[in-house]
C-alpha cells in the first residue's frame, strides 16, 4: 500500500511538471468575449477597463515553445553543397483554404493528387506543385500574413496554432486586428437589402457567440524556440480601420433602398476593425547560425495607404532594428503597389469577408454578374507596367514616375548599430534563373522584374510584386559588393507560384516566397 502511494505521487509528479513545463512555455494575454467584441464595435470610446485589455491584447504576443528544439532541415543542393536554413513567408488570406495551405506546408502530396478535376486550377501542373510543396515543407522558419482565430469565415480556427502543430513548429501570433463589423459578428440585418434572398443571407451570417474571438494577425513559426518576442503597433497607421470604415455603414444606413444586391456589395466593400498595421519581432538563437543569434521581423504593411505613409512604417521597423549585431531577416507583404490600394475583386471580397461556403461563393458570382456591381474594385489606381513587377525601379519625373523608389533606397542606404547594411546583391551563382540583377539572391527575379506574388485577373489582368525578403547576413557593409562575405546571406530566393494555384482560386491570393540562408560562408567567381 505504501508503495502504491509513492508510485502515485511519482506520477503526480510526472504530470504536475510537464503541466507547468507546457504552461511555461505558453503565454499571451486575456482573450476578449463576444459581448466585448459587439462593445468594440458599438461604442467608439470604450470603457477603461475594455479599452485596457484591448490595448493588452493588441501588444502582447501568444508565444508557444511546446515544440522544443527541432533543429534546422539542413541539407544539400546540387548547386549549392551547403547547410542552410530557409526561411518561408505567405501573406495567407486569412486560412481560408486551410486543408490545401496545410497540405502545401506539410508536403501532403496525396492532397494534390487527389484534387478533383474541377477543384483544379488551370496552372494545375502536379509535378511542379509537388517540387514546390516539397521545397516549402523544408522551410525552418514560416512568417505568415493575415492568420484568424476565432473567426466564422475560417471555421474559428486558431490558424497559426493548427499549423505550427501539424508542422511540430513553435509559434509566436500577434493580432493585429480586432474584427468587430456586423457581417464577422453576425448582427448585421442587411437593412435596406430588397432581393428576394435577404432572409437566406442573414441566416447565412449568424455566428457561434461562445466561438467567436475575431482575431486577426501575423505570426512566426519555427523549428526553433522564439525568444524575446515583441508586438510593435505602427504610430503611423495611414488607415483608421475603424472610424473611417464606420464612416462608410452609417453612410450606408441613412441611404435610401437601393436594389437587389447593392447593400451586401457595399457591406462588402467596407471592413470595421480596432488595432492596426504592427510588427511582430522574435529572435532564434542556434548555435549553426553566425553568432549564435538572428531576428526575425514580420510585418504586413498598410494597403489603404499612400507609399509615403507605408515608408513612415518601414522607418519604425528600421529603428526597432537598428541596434542589432547580428543577422535579421525581415519579412512579409510590404504592399509595394505604387498606389493607396492593392486591386481585388467583388467575388475575393466575398470570399476573403465571409468564407468559402458553397452558400457565399454562389452569392459573389451572381452578385458580380447579376446586378451591376464592378467586379473590379481598385480604390487606387495600379500604376504602369514597369512599376507592378519592379517597384525597385528608378523614377523618371514626368514620364514614368516610381511612388515606392524611395522606400527601396530606404532599405539600401540603412545601416545597422555594426555597420550592416541589408543585401541588395544579385550573383548569378545563387539567384534562380542566374539573374545576376539587384536583390535577385533574396527575391526572384522574372524576365521582366521580379516574379509578381499576388495576381488578380477580371477585366483588368494585375501581377504585382508585394511580398519581400529583406536580410541582413554577416560582415555585409554595401548593399551591392559582391567581393563581400556571403556568409549566410539570402540565396535563391524562389516564388512559389504552382503549388499555390494548385486551386481554381488559389490557396491565397499571393504566392508563398522562400529563401535560404547558408550557415557557411560562399565564394562568388568574379
Amino acid at each position: 500500500m505504501h508503495l502504491f502511494k509513492l508510485q502515485i505521487t511519482g506520477i503526480v509528479c510526472v504530470l504536475l511538471f510537464c503541466v507547468c513545463t507546457t504552461t511555461a512555455q505558453q503565454s499571451g494575454p486575456p482573450l476578449l468575449t463576444y459581448d466585448d467584441l459587439v462593445a468594440l464595435y458599438e461604442n467608439e470610446t470604450p470603457e477603461p477597463e475594455l479599452a485596457a485589455r484591448l490595448n493588452t491584447l493588441l501588444t502582447t504576443p501568444f508565444v508557444n515553445n511546446s515544440a522544443g528544439v527541432r533543429g534546422p532541415k539542413a541539407g544539400a543542393r546540387s548547386d549549392f553543397g551547403k547547410k542552410f536554413i530557409r526561411v518561408a513567408t505567405w501573406n495567407i488570406e486569412r486560412g481560408l483554404e486551410f486543408e490545401a495551405l496545410k497540405a502545401a506546408l506539410t508536403n501532403d502530396q496525396r492532397f494534390f493528387r487527389r484534387l478533383a478535376l474541377d477543384e483544379r486550377g488551370s496552372r494545375f501542373n502536379l509535378k511542379e506543385i509537388l517540387e514546390e510543396a516539397a521545397m516549402l515543407s523544408r522551410a525552418d522558419v514560416i512568417v505568415l500574413n493575415e492568420a484568424d482565430w476565432g473567426l466564422k469565415r475560417t471555421d474559428y480556427r486558431n490558424i497559426a496554432r493548427e499549423l505550427a502543430g501539424a508542422l511540430q513548429m513553435n509559434y509566436a501570433f500577434g493580432v493585429e486586428f480586432v474584427e468587430v463589423d456586423p457581417l464577422n459578428l453576425g448582427t448585421e440585418t442587411l437593412e435596406g437589402e430588397i432581393s428576394t434572398d435577404k432572409e437566406e443571407m442573414v441566416q447565412n451570417l449568424a455566428v457561434d457567440k461562445s466561438r467567436t474571438l475575431g482575431l486577426h494577425g501575423n505570426a512566426i513559426l519555427s523549428r526553433f524556440p522564439l525568444r524575446n518576442v515583441r508586438l510593435v503597433p505602427f504610430v503611423n497607421q495611414g488607415h483608421d480601420w475603424y472610424a473611417t470604415e464606420k464612416k462608410q455603414v452609417s453612410l450606408l444606413e441613412k441611404g435610401k433602398r437601393k436594389g437587389a444586391g447593392i447593400v451586401l456589395g457595399e457591406k462588402i466593400a467596407r471592413e470595421v476593425r480596432r488595432g492596426g498595421r504592427m510588427m511582430l519581432l522574435a529572435d532564434i538563437e542556434e548555435r549553426g547560425i553566425p553568432g549564435g543569434k538572428m531576428t526575425v521581423v514580420a510585418t504586413h504593411l498598410e494597403d489603404k495607404a499612400k507609399p509615403s505613409e507605408r515608408l513612415q512604417q518601414l522607418e519604425e521597423v528600421l529603428t526597432q532594428i537598428q541596434p542589432a549585431t547580428h543577422p535579421v531577416v525581415f519579412a512579409g507583404d510590404m504592399n509595394t503597389s505604387g498606389s493607396d490600394s492593392t486591386p481585388t475583386s467583388f467575388q475575393r471580397e466575398i470570399k476573403k469577408r465571409l468564407g468559402s461556403s458553397k452558400f457565399w461563393v454562389t452569392q459573389g458570382l451572381k452578385y458580380a454578374t447579376g446586378v451591376g456591381l464592378l467586379y473590379d474594385i481598385t480604390v487606387g489606381a495600379v500604376k504602369m507596367q514597369r512599376t507592378r513587377k519592379d517597384p525597385t525601379v528608378k523614377s523618371i519625373k514626368f514620364v514614368s514616375e516610381n511612388p515606392e523608389e524611395k522606400f527601396f533606397s530606404t532599405l539600401k542606404d540603412f545601416r545597422f548599430a555594426d555597420g550592416g547594411a541589408f543585401d541588395f546583391r544579385g550573383a548569378k551563382e545563387y539567384s534562380i534563373g542566374a539573374s545576376g540583377e539587384t536583390l535577385s539572391d533574396s527575391n526572384e527575379r522574372a524576365s521582366k522584374g521580379f516574379a509578381s506574388t499576388m495576381e488578380m485577373n477580371g477585366r483588368i489582368n494585375v501581377a504585382l510584386k508585394l511580398d519581400w525578403f529583406f536580410v541582413k547576413p554577416v560582415r555585409l557593409t554595401d548593399p551591392d559588393d559582391d567581393d563581400q562575405p556571403f556568409h549566410f546571406a539570402p540565396q535563391f530566393g524562389r516564388t512559389l507560384k504552382a503549388v499555390n494555384y494548385a486551386l481554381k482560386d488559389g490557396i491565397s491570393d499571393h504566392n508563398a516566397l522562400i529563401v535560404d540562408l547558408p550557415l557557411e560562408n560562399l565564394v562568388v567567381d568574379n
